[in-house]
């Protein structure tokens, strides 16, 4: 894809592997540009989670190289207190289960914690919080512990903590995993909404039901772990065989793009 701006994030030649000869990304070549709303789609296994992991500097590759905001993405370089600093503020990390990056005893606290670590007056902090808080329709919630909320809930209240340090990047990894149907439909829309306010944002999912509304760009991994293909969600979603041969649909299925699910 020709862009007229440099990528944020350039992958070349990225191999990763827990244990040797087991190989869970595999020769991936991988740009992504400012503004985009990506989806890396991908049966279960597939690798997508670690891929979102390893462009968030959560995890790093074992081979291949990945360039971030123009440096290097490395072990060594996340050591360097003033470019973790930096990338930790321009990148936010949405994990699947909010259990786990939930932890302080109220709402408000998880709120406060990452506009703290940015150096931001306590003024500025209490601004960031309540601004947030209404954004996400999450005020009533701010005195009450995190272990006493809703699944829904609980993924608002992860949203609002990233949101309040205000990232150029968002990452979602299986955003919509357990949510009941009102929440998920509310998840796809404000996803849209930070879309349409010019963030990138870049999702793990297996779910064909919300890739369209909102992906502009589509990554497909096969279960081989490299990258089958790379396009338009309504290209990926239209190509019947590529879905099989990737495991996301079955040869019963009846899914079709326009938001319908599949039937087994």
């Amino acid at each position: 894809m020709s862009q007229q701006t440099a990528p944020l994030f350039e992958l070349t030649d990225l191999s990763y592997a827990y244990i040797p000869e087991q190989p869970v990304l595999s020769d991936i070549h991988l740009q992504v540009y400012p503004g985009q709303s990506l989806v890396i789609l991908g049966a279960n296994g597939s690798g997508k989670s670690t891929l979102l992991k390893i462009l968030a500097g959560l995890v790093h590759p074992t081979s291949g190289q990945i360039l971030a905001f123009g440096q290097n993405l490395t072990e060594k370089k996340l050591q360097d207190p003033s470019f973790l600093s930096e990338f930790r503020q321009r990148v936010g990390f949405i994990f699947q289960n909010s259990d786990a990056q939930l932890f302080s005893a109220t709402v408000r606290d998880e709120l406060s914690f990452a506009p703290l670590q940015v150096g931001l007056s306590a003024e500025q902090v209490e601004q960031r919080i309540v601004e947030t808080a209404d954004l996400l329709g999450i005020t009533p919630l701010l005195d009450r512990p995190p272990y006493k909320l809703s699944g829904g809930e609980k993924k608002k209240v992860a949203l609002a903590c990233v949101l309040t340090a205000n990232p150029e990047v968002l990452f979602l990894d299986e955003p919509t995993n357990g949510l009941d149907p009102r929440t998920q439909f509310w998840l796809v829309e404000f996803i849209s909404a930070l879309q349409s306010a010019g963030k990138t944002i870049i999702t793990a999912t297996h779910d064909l039901s919300i890739v369209e509304e909102i992906a502009q760009r589509v990554i497909v991994l096969r279960e081989n772990h490299t990258i089958a293909a790379d396009s338009t969600a309504y290209e990926i979603l239209s190509n019947r065989d590529l879905l099989l041969d990737v495991n996301l649909i079955h040869k019963r299925s009846h899914f079709h793009i326009g938001g319908a699910k599949e039937h087994g």
